[in-house]
């Protein structure tokens, strides 16, 4: 249960009207149920304030301190898990991840962990925020992107700085925190063009991330794995590895787009020719670049040279 100093906290708040104070408060109860195992709990009480919040024309996502304005960007995860059009091997690999949140209490009383500390590798494109999106749906919790080019600074010191203030966020407000573009913060410190400031910087990163100890899901996205460090590696409970969909999914992904744009008669053979190599992200679009067509000509489904127009065009861009 909450410890007689956050009961206090909270009565304090509530009586002297300070509805913000109160809401951080009560996250701080949900986030402390959370660390004892008790999930369904926390859930509740973040589903009741963000309900108070709602109902008072409140914003539900955080309002951070205005020295950490624009390195965070929180949105609502709103990705269900049929969302993600994967192989089954790594869709079943984040549905265990999924699974070992949901029963982290049982694992506790062992004296195990879930997994919580992610690395997603691969091309653009190909799921990884989707990926974390998805989490964050399922956790019932908000997605907090953090972005890296705003952490790094010319300033010596500054830059590890603004990362403590981020894992002290990791650790005061349970979300999925995603750090896009990792290898940018994250880089091999055995490389020639490394400087000292930025060894400083990774060796600080291994710190934060080996010592949190929060409830959040921390989640590392990077299109270009070999220039990370090592050691960053086994920081990690789990690295999944993404790759531009093979045939079968990229039929199922253009389905899925489609949906009643698709009447069963396209020609697959010469769809799934124009759509290889692509990513999810470029057929997404090139499938919604020809329902706009499709709309446009006032015709009611997408037709075979139509949709392989636009695959063409998506792949025309991807070759520049």
């Amino acid at each position: 249960m909450a410890t007689a100093e956050q009961i206090k906290s909270l009565i304090r708040s509530h009586l002297s009207d300070d509805d913000e104070r109160f809401y951080t408060l009560a996250l701080q109860v949900a986030a402390h149920e959370a660390q004892q195992g008790h999930g369904e709990l926390a859930h509740d009480i973040r589903d009741i304030v963000d309900k108070s919040r709602r109902s008072r024309g409140g914003n539900v996502l955080l309002k951070f301190p205005q020295e950490m304005a624009g390195m965070v960007l929180s949105e609502k995860g709103e990705a269900p898990l049929s969302a993600l059009v994967l192989p089954e091997e790594l869709k079943g690999r984040i549905e265990r991840i999924i699974h070992e949140y949901r029963q982290k209490g049982k694992l506790k009383s062992h004296g195990l962990s879930n997994r919580r500390k992610i690395l997603l590798s691969g091309p653009p494109g190909t799921g990884k925020t989707m990926t974390a999106r998805v989490l964050a749906h399922e956790f019932r919790l908000l997605l907090h992107t953090i972005q890296v080019d705003k952490l790094v600074t010319k300033f010596m010191g500054e830059t590890s700085a603004k990362l403590r203030q981020i894992f002290d966020l990791i650790r005061d407000e349970p979300g999925v925190y995603l750090f896009d573009e990792f290898d940018a913060i994250g880089g091999d410190r055995s490389l020639d063009n490394d400087v000292g400031e930025m060894r400083r910087v990774l060796n600080a990163l291994l710190q934060f991330i080996e010592q949190d100890a929060s409830d959040s899901m921390i989640i590392g996205a990077t299109n270009k794995p070999a220039l990370l460090d090592r050691a960053l590696f086994r920081r990690f409970d789990d690295v999944l590895t993404y790759n531009v969909p093979d045939v079968v999914a990229r039929q199922r992904l253009i389905r899925n787009v489609l949906g009643s744009f698709e009447d069963g008669r396209l020609g697959w053979k010469a769809i799934l020719k124009e759509s290889d190599g692509l990513s999810q992200a470029e057929i997404n679009h090139a499938c919604l670049d020809a329902i706009k067509l499709t709309i446009l000509n006032d015709q009611k489904a997408v037709q075979t040279v139509t949709l392989a127009k636009t695959l063409q065009e998506r792949k025309q861009t991807h070759k520049r």
